[in-house]
C-alpha cells in the first residue's frame, strides 16, 4: 500500500470528539499542564488520569507500508481546513467555528472526515497557558524596534495550545564512498628579497599537501531523528523549538488532548523519512571523513543503505499566538514543555529611522567635540 492510500479519506460519517465529564459536577474536564490530571474549569476538581504502563513500541516502518498499513491501527477524525495557512487541526468539543491557532484565519468545522495512523505517543502540556502569556509579553516587550501598538495586543493576545504531528525514525546505515585524502608535509623553497638595493636568496618553510584517491565504507545506526509532520508553522521557529525530552513520551491516551487541539500531519510517513535522511547525512560525512583520516578529506561519491527502520507518530504540545498585524500574519512559539520562546515581529520603521538619526547625530557631536579639541 502507497503512501497516498495510508492518509485517503474514507466514506464513514465523522466522529464524535470524546468528551470526559467532571466526576462533581458533569461539565467537560480538560487537561492540566504541569500535572497527570484532567482539571474542571467550574468548581476545580481534579481528576487523575490512569495513565498506561505499556512501553512506546516502535513499529517496522518497511513491514508498517508492504503488510499492514490496511490493519494498523488508525482513527478518523472530523478536522478543518484553513484556507488561508493550509492547516489542518480538530475542534474542542461542541465547538463548530474558531480562529486557526496557526494564523488566527476565522474557520468553520467541515464534515471531513480522514483516515489517519494514530499517535502512539506524546508529549504532555507542562508550560500553563498563563506562563506561555506571560513569555508572549516579555518578549514582545524586550522587542525594542516592535511597534507600539504591537505591544498593546500582546496584552490580550490569545494563546491557544495545539498538538504539532512528528515522526521519529531508528535506523541503521552502511555507507559506500569514494574520495581523496590529504596529508600534510612541510617543504623548503627558495625566495629572492631586496635590502639596502641588494637581492639576497633566502629559503622558507611551506605547507603543503599530497593527495590520494581512497575508498571505503562506514556503519552508523541512528535513533530518535526527529522530524515535524507540520507544514504550519515557520520551519525555522519551529526547528528552533528543539530539543524536545523525547526520553519523557507519554503513550497516547485522549485524555491529554482534552482542552486542546490536534493539528493532523501533513508530511506523510515516507516522506518524513526522506527528511530524515537528510538530517543523517550530515553525520554520515562526518563518519566518512574520520574513516578516510588525513589532515584534509574530500568526498566524491557516497551511497547510503538505511536497514532496520523503525518509527513512532508523536505529538509534541505548543502554545501559539497567531496575530495579525498590517495585514500580515506573525506567529509566536513556546515550547511547552521547555519554555523555549521563538517568534516573528513586525518592525517599526518610524522607531529604527528614529533611532539611525540619534546615531547619526551622536556621531556628529563626537566629531564635533574631537575637531574643537584639536
Amino acid at each position: 500500500m502507497n503512501s497516498d492510500q495510508l492518509s485517503q479519506p474514507v466514506v464513514a460519517g465523522p466522529p464524535s470528539q470524546q468528551q470526559f465529564p467532571c466526576k462533581q459536577c458533569g461539565a467537560t474536564l480538560h487537561f492540566a499542564p504541569g500535572t497527570s490530571s484532567l482539571k474542571c474549569p467550574y468548581c476545580g476538581t481534579l481528576n487523575e488520569i490512569t495513565q498506561s504502563l505499556s512501553p512506546v513500541a516502535e513499529q517496522d516502518f518497511q513491514s508498517f507500508l508492504r503488510q499492514r498499513a490496511a490493519e494498523a491501527e488508525h482513527q478518523e477524525q472530523l478536522t478543518i481546513h484553513c484556507d488561508k495557512c493550509g492547516a489542518e487541526t480538530t475542534l474542542k468539543p461542541n465547538v463548530t467555528a474558531d480562529r486557526c491557532p496557526f494564523c488566527g484565519s476565522a474557520v468553520v468545522a467541515q464534515q471531513i472526515s480522514k483516515r489517519r495512523i494514530k499517535p502512539q505517543a506524546l508529549l504532555p502540556f507542562h508550560i500553563t497557558k498563563d506562563q506561555a502569556a506571560t513569555s508572549f509579553r516579555n518578549w514582545i516587550s524586550s522587542r525594542w524596534f516592535a511597534p507600539n501598538e504591537l505591544k498593546r495586543r500582546a496584552q490580550t493576545a490569545q494563546i491557544s495550545g495545539v498538538y504539532i504531528p512528528a515522526w521519529t525514525y531508528d535506523s541503521d546505515t552502511h555507507s559506500d564512498y569514494v574520495g581523496e585524502r590529504g596529508d600534510d608535509y612541510w617543504d623548503t623553497e627558495s625566495y629572492t628579497v631586496t635590502i639596502n638595493g641588494r637581492s639576497e636568496r633566502r629559503t622558507r618553510s611551506v605547507r603543503k599537501t599530497r593527495w590520494r584517491m581512497v575508498s571505503g565504507s562506514v556503519d552508523n545506526s541512528f535513533d530518535d531523528v526527529l522530524v515535524l509532520a507540520s507544514n504550519s508553522l515557520p520551519r525555522k521557529y519551529a526547528d528552533a523549538l528543539e530539543p524536545w525530552d523525547l526520553a519523557n513520551l507519554t503513550p497516547y491516551q485522549d485524555e491529554f488532548l482534552s482542552g486542546f487541539v490536534a493539528e493532523s500531519y501533513q508530511v506523510d510517513l515516507p516522506q518524513g523519512f526522506e527528511s530524515a535522511k537528510q538530517l543523517m547525512e550530515p553525520t554520515v560525512r562526518q563518519t566518512v571523513c574520520s574513516n578516510i583520516g588525513g589532515d584534509h578529506q574530500r568526498i566524491s561519491a557516497l551511497h547510503t543503505q538505511y536497514f532496520n527502520i523503525t518509527f513512532k507518530h508523536l505529538l509534541l504540545p505548543v502554545w501559539i499566538s497567531a496575530y495579525l498585524y498590517a495585514g500580515q500574519t506573525y506567529r509566536f512559539l513556546v515550547n511547552a514543555r521547555t519554555g523555549e520562546v521563538q517568534g516573528e515581529r513586525p518592525y517599526s520603521w518610524i522607531k529604527i529611522t528614529l533611532a539611525v538619526l540619534a546615531g547619526l547625530i551622536v556621531i556628529a557631536i563626537i566629531l564635533l567635540l574631537i575637531s574643537q579639541n584639536r
